[in-house]
């Protein structure tokens, strides 16, 4: 994974981008400028993986917004958590864009560009590697365990990677959410001997959870043919 990260660090398109976010970000100054420029809209919402909003502008300014302080904000009220985490990442660049968050940004863009890229041959090896990256921010946080699985629940990547690596079907999305909630965490005191939802932080389970995935995966798609196809792509992408 280093490796093929370092691959697509090199892409020419893709520095130009983030020395472009790094100098615009500097003269940003409200929600309403940020989403009046498409190159930096795309750039932030894609590191986040919401890039699928990306014509919403008006949704997205409301996100930025939302006072993250209320839990009644809208930022807050939405089930997926990635957007009050872009809001809080975009609001702090905004305010101190020679600070870190800027550069948070540039990372995370980088990371989600080598998953488009796979996703584009393995859409599945896209989802467990963000599911890798994502899963563990979610379970080391200092939240309660339902919130954590909640958080899990609520977004569409990250269930379709832990429904799958527990052998769950689409049925069990018709199950009430405290049902759901149920069904997960005990599926995971099988798998990891606790149903608490931090385990999943324990790099050794999250191994365990990937590999599950992406081998019920491999049995119904041969994910890992499009695996050894999405490498090749990538080293003839950046030359």
């Amino acid at each position: 994974m280093a490796a093929q990260q370092a691959i697509v660090a090199k892409d020419p398109a893709l520095i130009r981008d983030h020395d472009y976010f790094r100098e615009k970000m500097k003269t940003v100054a409200s929600p309403e400028e940020f989403v009046s420029d498409y190159r930096l809209m795309k750039i932030a919402l894609t590191s986040a993986g919401l890039e699928g909003d990306l014509q919403n502008r008006f949704f997205i300014r409301k996100v930025l917004e939302s006072d993250l302080a209320d839990p009644t904000s809208l930022a807050n009220r939405l089930s997926d958590k990635r957007y009050a985490r872009f809001a809080e990442t975009i609001s702090a660049a905004m305010a101190t864009p020679a600070g870190t968050s800027v550069e948070e940004v540039i990372d995370r863009h980088k990371q989600a560009e080598l998953e488009i890229r796979i996703g584009n041959v393995d859409p599945d090896l896209r989802v467990a590697l963000y599911a890798r990256r994502e899963l563990g921010s979610i379970a080391g946080a200092p939240s309660t365990d339902k919130t954590k699985w909640y958080q899990i629940l609520g977004s569409t990547p990250l269930r379709k990677v832990v429904a799958g690596a527990f052998g769950f079907g689409t049925a069990y999305g018709k199950l009430p959410l405290d049902r759901q909630l149920e069904e997960f965490s005990a599926a995971a005191g099988k798998l990891f001997g606790t149903t608490e939802a931090k385990a999943l932080a324990d790099p050794a389970n999250m191994e365990k959870l990937i590999q599950r995935f992406l081998i019920r995966s491999q049995a119904s798609t041969g994910a890992q043919t499009g695996y050894s196809n999405a490498l090749m792509l990538l080293r003839r992408s950046v030359g």
